[in-house]
């Protein structure tokens, strides 16, 4: 794709240079661990070496000068009047472990020298006496614990949330069925492994306020938790985003407790303190991708026609509460499909063990029940003689009909056509039947090479679910300085994905100016109103939306002002911004997010619009498979996406493309390995995730429906490309061997055992 030059004309649609690119390429951006501070102190964390017991006793044994060694312990905070809690949805989470720890890594103490090095090996002569309590590593066992009330390790049933989505007439769905098809599919952890781990500075001013600067994806998750932790009010607590290495969710909830520890371990010290994480404490000690399991039953015409479907959809939650409840919401409604069926229920539950806390992950729960859905629907089509691309096609949902939670497909899908766009781009019927061709003539010359191919199909609701948005009511500001020049003023963070960039574009698009007067001002919540976090598909969308609108209400008060004709230059929007400051005075103007009109939600029951609008794809991939040892490659993959409008044609590829070889990863690579509730493997020597070389030529198409929910009618598109990427590539191993996996990270030591299992299953009949 090419690159424009300049973002002057025709803003939406064309590709600039990326906003902060040039100060990333020459190093002139400053990364948290770049960033130096008088008298600093470096904060290490004491953690837990078991999954649950009583903390008795903490003894500091000699070998370094403890005296000078700040130590900070959960007493810390109450007697500092504070609340040991990280604020979120439930304050369930200690900030630091008291009598109780309920996984290993646990932070129980923070440690503080000037000296990085004394303050890590101080770290190792702390040794803590525990009484073990029983823990449970395993969601079903802790969901059948909590159940019978035998052992409970949080609440009263080990379940952070649970619900059910009904539709129809279930048992009529039964009795109507002449097929019925079931299966059980599961999904690991998965790191997001960004390229920057967890880093916070704090620092106590004279006034009793405290600064807080680090990598982070959304200062006001960190900024609701700190006011809580210190019972401080909001003016006294300031959260600065810094350079951010990249996020994907990691970077979501777990930047507050790191936060809270840096702040702590400054006020105890009373100077800066500063914590930097590496690579193996920020893989083993913060969150991962929820661990899924699904089971699906479903009933079927000889036709072809779905219709009735019963999934049960569990994630494991680790040990605190963290973001669970809305990871379930996200993954049990997008569980049944973009499929229409008349009879639908979807059990969903969250349960807790004790691992430690999963959280965010792009995708953010939808990647793991696409996953299953996605394999079973290959295995229907099986059974029912169909080709996979033939039974998904009659039964998409179409405009009109309803998704699984009642939701009335109002915006235009048309699946079919993008299935129709995939299948020529990929040549996806000639080469299937070749490869079936080719791999039976392989199969009686035991030659070791299989080819497949073959797809998903999915949607990803753009914004948070349900009334995630109208609660959070979130604001952007836009202002003109005494020069004229516009900010943009919004707490959404630039991880890397293009958010200044894009925001730049909406501006220019909206006033009609030159992109070289626009300023987006780091997030800093001093500087500006909350926005919602940078999570959940919504930046462009919803944030992208508010921008535009407060872009109108600054050129709507120029015009009032009889400052701004129709048909301006952007030199003289400029002049006319220099004008209202010198007659009028600042210029400002403000957005905050309003309810799309006919979007209803009921969350008790969990029917209606879950989301205002959804994203629509169809993925293809191409692998080829080595029967001797068993390894994998995805050789070439096809994504088509409706996507509303496309803003930025490079960074939204760009989007797709990193979207699916992360989940390329999450398919066949990225095995998190885990012994009593810790992750053995948590470096990157033995934590494998792909290469440049192992992902395969990804080749992106869009398609351009434009939403009324969007500025240019641009929808979300970020997590999509995790959804469908595992399935597809699944579903083309299964069509190049025959041999059915449903789970993964699929590793060529499991397409092993199914391959034995397959050669032992007739000597057992």
């Amino acid at each position: 794709m090419k690159i424009s030059k300049t973002l002057d004309a025709d803003a939406i649609g064309s590709s600039p240079p990326r906003k902060e690119g040039a100060a990333k390429v020459t190093g002139r951006a400053q990364y948290i661990d770049d960033l130096h501070f008088a008298d600093v102190v470096h904060g290490v964390t004491v953690r837990s070496s078991v999954a649950r017991a009583r903390i008795r006793a903490v003894h500091f044994l000699p070998g370094v000068p403890w005296e000078q060694i700040f130590v900070v312990s959960a007493a810390d905070i109450s007697d500092g009047g504070g609340h040991n809690a990280i604020a979120l949805i439930e304050h369930d989470q200690p900030c630091l472990a008291g009598s109780v720890v309920n996984h290993q890594e646990e932070a129980v103490l923070l440690l503080g020298h000037p000296d990085r090095g004394i303050a890590e090996r101080a770290r190792n002569l702390v040794k803590i006496d525990y009484e073990p309590l029983p823990p449970i590593f395993d969601m079903d066992e802790s969901l059948a614990q909590g159940e019978s009330k035998a052992h409970l390790i949080w609440g009263a049933n080990n379940l952070f949330k649970e619900f059910e989505i009904q539709k129809g007439d279930l048992q009529a769905g039964w009795a109507a069925a002449e097929i019925v098809c079931e299966g059980d599919y599961e999904t690991g952890a998965q790191e997001q492994l960004y390229i920057e781990p967890q880093g916070m500075a704090a620092e106590w001013h004279s006034d009793g306020s405290v600064t807080v600067l680090g990598s982070m994806q959304c200062p006001y998750y960190i900024h609701k938790a700190l006011t809580h932790l210190f019972g401080l009010p909001d003016e006294k607590v300031r959260i600065i985003q810094t350079e951010t290495g990249g996020g994907f969710g990691g970077k979501e909830e777990y930047p507050s407790m790191i936060a809270a520890h840096a702040a702590l371990l400054a006020r105890k010290a009373g100077r800066p303190a500063k914590i930097i994480y590496d690579r193996i404490e920020d893989m083993v000690a913060t969150t991962k991708r929820h661990p899924s399991r699904t089971r699906i039953r479903t009933g079927w015409l000889r036709s072809g026609q779905m219709v009735a479907q019963d999934i049960d959809f569990r994630i494991d939650g680790g040990a605190y509460m963290t973001l669970s409840p809305v990871v379930l919401s996200r993954g049990g409604l997008h569980a049944a499909g973009p499929y229409v069926c008349p009879n639908v229920r979807v059990r969903a539950r969250a349960a807790a063990t004790n691992a430690p806390p999963h959280g965010a992950f792009r995708g953010f729960g939808a990647p793991q029940s696409v996953f299953a859905i996605e394999r079973h629907l290959d295995e229907v089509a099986a059974q029912l003689g169909l080709h996979p691309e033939e039974l998904r096609a009659r039964n998409f949902v179409h405009d009109g009909q309803t998704l699984a939670s009642s939701q009335v497909v109002r915006d235009h899908v048309d699946m079919n056509e993008l299935l129709a766009r995939g299948l020529a781009l990929s040549d996806f019927s000639r080469k299937r039947e070749e490869f079936s061709l080719s791999n039976r003539a392989a199969q009686e010359q035991r030659g070791p090479k299989r080819r497949g191919i073959g797809l998903a199909t999915f949607m990803h609701g753009c914004g948070f679910t349900g009334s995630g948005e109208r609660m959070l009511g979130s604001v952007v500001a836009v202002d003109s300085d005494e020069n004229g020049r516009i900010r943009i003023r919004a707490s959404s963070t630039e991880i890397g994905q293009g958010t200044n960039t894009i925001f730049t574009q909406i501006a220019v698009d909206t006033l009609g100016i030159a992109a070289d007067l626009v300023d987006v001002v780091r997030p800093d919540t001093a500087e500006v109103p909350n926005s919602g976090p940078t999570v959940a598909s919504r930046t462009t969308m919803v944030v992208g939306r508010l921008v535009a609108e407060a872009c109108q209400g600054l050129r709507a008060q120029l015009r009032s002002a009889e400052l701004l004709a129709e048909g301006h230059s952007s030199a003289d929007f400029q002049r006319a911004c220099v004008e209202h400051h010198r007659k009028i005075g600042p210029l400002r103007a403000t957005a905050q997010y309003q309810p799309p009109p006919n979007v209803n939600w009921d969350d008790k029951t969990y029917r209606g619009d879950a989301y205002a609008t959804y994203g629509w794809a169809v993925y293809i991939a191409e692998v080829e498979v080595d029967l001797v040892t068993y390894e994998t490659r995805v050789c070439d993959f096809w994504a088509v996406q409706e996507v509303g409008k496309v803003v930025h044609p490079v960074l939204a590829a760009g989007q797709i493309e990193g979207g699916v070889a992360q989940a390329v990863g999450y398919a066949l690579y990225e095995k998190v390995v885990w012994k009593e509730g810790r992750m053995q493997n948590g470096q990157m020597t033995n934590y494998i995730m792909p290469t440049s070389m192992d992902v395969p030529r990804i080749h992106v198409d869009f398609a351009e429906v434009p939403t009324p929910f969007g500025p240019r009618g641009a929808k979300g598109i970020g997590e999509l490309p995790m959804d469908g990427t595992a399935p597809a590539i699944l579903n083309a191993v299964e069509h190049a061997t025959g041999l059915r996996v449903r789970h993964i990270p699929m590793t060529p030591e499991d397409l092993m055992v199914a391959a034995l299992a397959a050669e032992a299953a007739p000597c057992s009949n």
